[in-house]
């Protein structure tokens, strides 16, 4: 029960961070989670994969399979993938802070190998994806009418597709109440879109809470 409560108060505490001022606040308040962050860095130089193999024989390398190298971490659990070129991508962290501070520990590791890094690398992030519990049962097929811009053949799959202007994210809603929201660059963008999604939800009677 302790481990429930203090997981609604973080998720409530981080709803009060990316708050936007007007935005309304649905009846009950929905349980958000980042489950993925893919962010992406540019260290402007070529990398000698095999010279970081040699550094690191842990790492993941197969050339003739696929041309970049893997390099995970155990904190953040996070997996780099590193290009000759000097492009990385980073998956598996859990908020846009871990995401660079993984990206920023790989490129340490690589300099105590004896890569030389020159400058500090441009890093973007490509991709949110997180999910959500909005607590209440979904009528799906009045809200393929209702939200616009849906896609939704129960026949061939149980989710709603719905792809939102402002921010500009894909949410895959389903009748029970849980959500996937992916497209995000920011995590705001995720608690804005959920909350917005989840007050129309309410506005429109489209959830229905036991």
């Amino acid at each position: 029960m302790a481990t429930l409560k203090q997981a609604f108060i973080n998720n409530c505490t981080k709803f009060m961070m990316f708050y936007k001022e007007g935005l309304d606040i649905p009846e009950v308040v929905a349980s958000i989670r980042i489950e993925n962050v893919v962010a992406s860095a540019t260290l402007n130089q070529r990398i000698d994969l095999n010279a970081v193999v040699k550094g690191y024989p842990g790492v993941e390398y197969r050339p003739e399979q696929f041309p970049g190298l893997v390099f995970r971490l155990k904190r953040p659990k996070t997996a780099t993938l590193i290009f000759n070129s000097g492009k990385m991508v980073c998956t598996g962290a859990k908020s846009e802070k871990e995401s660079k501070r993984a990206v920023m520990k790989v490129i340490r590791e690589l300099k105590k190998s004896g890569i030389i890094i020159i400058g500090k690398p441009e890093l973007k992030i490509q991709n949110i994806v997180a999910s959500a519990n909005l607590s209440g049962l979904i009528d799906l097929e009045r809200s393929a009418y209702s939200l616009g811009r849906t896609m939704y053949e129960p026949e061939q799959f149980p989710g709603l597709i719905y792809r939102m202007d402002e921010p500009k994210v894909v949410i895959l809603l389903f009748a029970s109440g849980k959500l996937v929201c992916t497209g995000a660059k920011k995590e705001e963008d995720v608690y804005e879109a959920v909350t917005k999604l989840h007050k129309t939800l309410e506005e429109e009677d489209l959830i229905y809470y036991e």
